[in-house]
């Protein structure tokens, strides 16, 4: 009895002990034991706005997302700063340096960083997947990008204010051609006499008045005066507002070349351009089959315009007679913090930044888990948009075009203008109809028929005339 109350005894105890060991494993994987919990090491490397000095501790994007991802992946960490101040290349022997190199080496746990995913650091170290997508771009001043178009002359006004002023134009050259028909002063006889205002002449004189050259001939009626006197005031504003905005509109510093893409970088010998020694901007244009980025590779290669920071390409393009190309994020930063900056619109080698890790860690699978719940949730987001706020005013070297609602006063006055004028010229032929009708004894709206048809219908005016020449001819 008493070997097999021992037996048992000794049947439970092994039991204890292999469930303990197991869940002590099963703790330690998981990392429900943080007793024991390893410190990552993390490397990283200064670059604004990823990561920055403030005070003792490290600040910015990146800062930020190491936090976030390990609340998320459940780990604690330690911040190292590169000892190279070196993203990480391959030399001739093989060997990586910067922060690719500590990884490989085993000095850092894991890289973050603006580091880009390419194939061959994919072939060393394990990479998460992106947290931010990325091109190449340039970088450049302002005066470089400057664009002298063949309508730059149209940019005063935008097209709503361009249809609305040849509406105006094509509107008043028709009311002065009606007005000078309709009014008995500006044509008393239109049975023997020609009106001096033809359309084709009408458009003309709207035409000379705008470009204030005063073509005659001149109405000589009430109603046509006002109708002119308002188109002149209208053009005089028009005019004024005009040359005002174009010469705003005018750089004050012009230049001869203008770079909107990597085509027009390579074509030109006036400005250098070079990248990051050692990037994967570089890699790109070397190992590229494109003839294009083939000429910009060798000519930096050629002039050896290589930068060992973003903030020394920032600098020398601010400088003048250099162009910076890099990753179209840190680009776009730049020209937010430096206003007189800009980023060429083109973007090529479209790419990600991803945190490095050793090849084969499990860490890949958790970090890369994490990054894209921040994707979905909208939270990478949120992190670009708080440390890539810009610094710079509305840029007041180009004066927008004028908008048409800016100059409804305007069009408005020639409105009343040409309601008034067309008022008066029906009060002075209503005038003479009723004056004719008294002599004629005839009913005053009769004899307003009768003029009205006849001054408004070009063949009968037209026919009255040939007869009038045929009548003198025979006499």
């Amino acid at each position: 009895m008493t070997y097999c109350v021992f037996r048992i005894q000794t049947s439970n105890s092994t039991m204890w002990s292999v469930f303990f060991l197991v869940s002590s494993g099963l703790l330690l994987e998981t990392g429900l034991c943080t007793a024991g919990q390893t410190v990552l090491r993390v490397t990283t490397i200064k670059q604004e706005p990823y990561t920055m000095s403030r005070g003792t501790d490290l600040e910015g994007f990146c800062m930020d997302l190491l936090l976030e991802l390990s609340k998320k992946a459940g780990f604690s960490y330690k911040v190292q700063l590169v000892k190279d101040n070196s993203y990480g290349r391959q030399d001739e022997n093989g060997n990586w340096n910067g922060m690719i190199g500590e990884v490989v080496r085993g000095e850092a746990d894991l890289a973050i960083a603006p580091l880009t995913l390419t194939a061959a650091r994919e072939r060393v170290v394990g990479m998460t997947k992106p947290f931010m997508q990325t091109g190449i771009s340039i970088l450049l001043r302002k005066d470089i990008t400057v664009e002298t178009g063949v309508f730059d002359f149209l940019t005063p006004f935008s097209t709503e204010t361009w249809v609305g002023v040849v509406a105006a134009y094509l509107l008043t050259a028709a009311s002065i051609y009606v007005m000078t028909r309709l009014s008995p002063c500006e044509w008393s006889q239109p049975q023997s006499e020609e009106n001096r205002f033809s359309f084709v002449q009408s458009l003309w004189f709207t035409a000379g008045a705008l470009t204030l050259q005063g073509t005659g001939p001149h109405p000589r009626a009430l109603s046509g005066r006002v109708l002119t006197c308002s188109w002149w005031l209208f053009t005089i504003v028009l005019l004024a507002s005009y040359f005002s905005n174009l010469s705003s509109s005018k750089s004050p510093e012009s230049t001869q070349l203008t770079v909107k893409g990597f085509e027009d970088l390579a074509n030109q010998n006036r400005i250098q351009y070079g990248c990051l020694a050692g990037s994967s901007t570089l890699a790109f244009f070397k190992n590229s089959n494109n003839p294009v980025y083939r000429r910009i590779y060798e000519h930096m290669e050629r002039s050896k315009s290589f930068v060992s920071t973003l903030d020394e390409g920032v600098r020398r393009v601010k400088e003048g007679d250099y162009a910076f190309i890099g990753e179209s994020v840190s680009l776009d930063l730049a020209a937010v913090r430096h206003c007189e900056l800009v980023r060429a619109r083109e973007i090529i080698g479209m790419r990600g930044f991803s945190i490095a890790t050793a090849l084969g860690s499990p860490l890949i699978k958790n970090l890369s888990v994490a990054v894209l719940q921040m994707n979905e949730a909208g939270e990478l987001a949120h992190l670009q948009s708080k440390w890539w706020s810009s610094s710079c005013v509305p840029d007041q070297a180009r004066s927008p075009s004028v908008p048409l609602h800016s100059l409804r006063g305007l069009f408005l006055l020639l409105s009343l203008g040409v309601g008034l004028g067309a008022l008066l010229a029906v009060l002075e032929l209503v005038h003479k109809s009723r004056t004719t009708a008294k002599q004629l004894k005839k009913s005053c709206c009769s004899v307003l028929s009768e003029e009205l048809s006849l001054r408004l219908r070009t063949s009968d005016v037209s026919s009255a005339l040939e007869n009038a020449e045929k009548d003198k001819e025979k006499a």
